[in-house]
């Protein structure tokens, strides 16, 4: 050992890497789908509203929505039904209801999806993922993405 100090770019990388590095606890690992209380989705009058207007969305039972951790690359795909939630790395995703359009079920899906922090239960995002225009109503965290995939057609 010569008791030299370690250089600029030496402690600019170990530091570099000490910020990046994913505790093991925050992977995405998948806790099985549990029901849940339904997200408080639109009232009866609104819900009425668009299911009159033309190329009308249809409900499905349930949706597939991603799931990407920005810090280590890793992917989830979760299929959740209808008043479903299941905990993800530290977040907890409820699925309230997931739409398509009536003449075309392949289509575009919108899915209502409340997302919570399993750490300290803090909302992170609660409204409608939509498949076509996922930066529509995008969640902003700085570690998860989250968007709509398709809804589940049985």
């Amino acid at each position: 050992m010569t008791g030299r100090m370690p250089g600029p770019l030496a402690l600019l990388l170990s530091g570099l890497l000490a910020a990046t590095a994913a505790p093991a606890q925050e992977r995405l690992t998948l806790v099985p789908p549990t029901r849940t209380a339904p997200v408080q989705g639109p009232d009866e009058a609104t819900a009425e509203r668009v299911a009159a207007a033309p190329g009308a969305a249809t409900g499905a039972a349930g949706g597939v929505l991603r799931v990407l951790d920005k810090i280590d690359g890793s992917y989830a795909d979760l299929e959740l039904r209808q008043g479903e939630e299941a905990r993800l790395g530290s977040l907890v995703i409820a699925m309230a209801e997931c739409r398509h359009p009536a003449d075309n079920p392949a289509g575009d899906a919108f899915a209502l999806v409340s997302i919570h922090d399993a750490r300290d239960g803090e909302t992170l995002f609660q409204g409608w993922l939509i498949a076509s225009a996922p930066a529509l109503h995008a969640m902003d965290h700085p570690r998860y993405d989250v968007w709509a995939l398709r809804c589940l057609r049985s």
